[in-house]
């Protein structure tokens, strides 16, 4: 028996996956914690807000934001295919498929940057490499801001040809 996934059962385990990552990013972040009792890595973090620090906090909480934007998103393909049972033409499916992609390689791949790009310009990503708190280096934002923003306009184009899919799909009266 073949299996066949619908879109919304795509996003949901998209968002699963998503949900992993960002779980597996905190267990990594405690585990280095527990090992290294020379730094406090939160505190340190909180107190670096005004610099690179919050790079860090923002990426993982817009991270878990895109987490819960795609499992949200799955409701709403959850209405069409299964509670309206509306058929998706060739034109849909791509839509669909390219919302699936711009919204997790996009959204996530913008927040794990600025993630990265915050640990890197506190100097605590040193702590992860070497063992021991690093230099600051602000500068380092610099290089991530076109990576990030070409994350981000792939993002939007996701959500625009989701948007575009899920108003053809509504139309479909086939």
């Amino acid at each position: 028996m073949e299996m066949k996934f619908r879109w919304v059962d795509r996003f949901i385990i998209a968002a699963i996956i998503q949900g992993a990552i960002i779980a597996v990013m905190a267990v990594v972040i405690v585990a280095i914690q527990v090992m290294n009792s020379e730094i406090n890595i939160i505190q340190y973090l909180s107190l670096s807000f005004e610099g690179t620090g919050k790079w860090f906090f923002l990426g993982v909480i817009f991270h878990l934001i895109i987490t819960i934007a795609v499992a949200v998103t799955a409701l709403f393909y959850s209405q069409l295919e299964i509670t309206l049972k509306k058929k998706f033409s060739k034109k849909s499916h791509l839509l669909a498929a390219i919302h699936l992609i711009g919204m997790n390689v996009g959204g996530a791949g913008s927040m794990m940057l600025m993630t990265y790009a915050g640990l890197a310009g506190t100097g605590l990503l040193t702590v992860f490499t070497e063992g021991k708190l690093g230099p600051k280096d602000p500068a380092i934002m610099d290089s991530f801001i076109e990576p990030i923003g070409a994350f981000i306009a792939l993002l939007a184009i996701g959500v625009m040809c989701g948007g575009l899919g899920f108003v053809l799909a509504y139309r479909n009266n086939s």
